[in-house]
C-alpha cells in the first residue's frame, strides 16, 4: 500500500476542500494544506469553532475527501492539535484564509490546527478520459470497470 499513500500525498495537494469532523461534531468544510513531511493536514480555523475547539484537547476526528478535480476520494481518521507557530502559520497563511477574517493575518481569532492522519480509506481514479474509456469497456465486455486504486493505508509517524 505504499503506491496508495504516495498517490494520496501526491493528489492532496489538489483538494481545495474537504469535510473536516472532530469526534462528535457536525463536518465542516475545511481548506487542507498538506504536509507530507510531518504527516499533516494544516487548517487554519477560528478560535471557537468545532476544529480549534477539538484541537485544544487533541481530539480524534476525521476528514472526508470527495474531489473529482484531484481524482481522490477518502475517509481519513486521525488526531487534532493546535499548534503555537507563528513561522508555521506564516508559512500556511494564504489569501483564503485571510477572507474569513476581518483583521486578516493579524487578527487575534486565528488558529492554526494540524490534523495528524493515522489510516485511511482512499480511492485514487483515473483521469476522467481514462474512467471514461473503462466504462465504454466495461459497457462492451461486460466486465467491471477499473476505476483506479482503492484500499486501506496506515500512515507512518512524521519523519
Amino acid at each position: 500500500m505504499t503506491a496508495l499513500i504516495d498517490t494520496f500525498w501526491d493528489r492532496i495537494d489538489d483538494v481545495r476542500a474537504g469535510l473536516l469532523a472532530p469526534e462528535g461534531e457536525r463536518p465542516v468544510p475545511m481548506a487542507p494544506q498538506p504536509d507530507r513531511k510531518a504527516n499533516a493536514l494544516w487548517f487554519i480555523t477560528a478560535e471557537g469553532t468545532a476544529a480549534h475547539d477539538g484541537a485544544k484537547g487533541g481530539a480524534k476526528a476525521s476528514f472526508q475527501v470527495a474531489d473529482p478535480k484531484a481524482n481522490l476520494y477518502a475517509t481519513i481518521e486521525g488526531t487534532l492539535t493546535e499548534v503555537h507557530d507563528e513561522q508555521k502559520l506564516d508559512e500556511m497563511w494564504n489569501v483564503f484564509a485571510a477572507a474569513w477574517f476581518e483583521n486578516g493575518r493579524e487578527d487575534s481569532k486565528v488558529r492554526l490546527v494540524k490534523f495528524t492522519p493515522l489510516h485511511a480509506e482512499v480511492w485514487a481514479t483515473e483521469k476522467t478520459v481514462g474512467y471514461l474509456y473503462e466504462i465504454a469497456k466495461a459497457t462492451v465486455t461486460d466486465d467491471t470497470p477499473d476505476g483506479g486504486e482503492h484500499g486501506h493505508v496506515t500512515f507512518a509517524a512524521a519523519a
